[in-house]
């Protein structure tokens, strides 16, 4: 579950990023939009937080289109810390949290 996948320090990074808007163009889409379906489309849920109405409609305006294997593993590469790209279902990933954090 991503909880305010937008928000945070990186907030700019994600609209304003060249490569996330350049994706976005060839759907018709923003960024922000290009970023949200990635995740949707990894099976990880989404909670972005917004208190504008343009955006929360934006928000939700991401399932009528899909991106393709290049452009899931274009974004991937952008990813910088690890974030969104944990696979939780990873036994030595879930044995890390419960002796780290349990």
């Amino acid at each position: 579950m991503a909880w305010g996948p937008l928000g945070g320090q990186g907030v700019e990074g994600i609209v304003k990023s060249e490569e996330l808007t350049a994706i976005g163009t060839k759907y018709n889409k923003s960024a922000a939009q290009v970023a949200l379906r990635w995740l949707t489309q990894r099976g990880i849920v989404a909670i972005p937080k917004s208190t504008h109405k343009e955006r929360m409609a934006q928000n939700i305006d991401i399932f009528d289109f899909t991106l393709t294997d290049d452009d899931m593993a274009q974004i991937a590469k952008m990813n910088q810390h690890d974030t969104g790209t944990i696979n939780f279902n990873d036994p030595q990933f879930v044995k890390y949290l419960i002796e780290n954090y349990g």
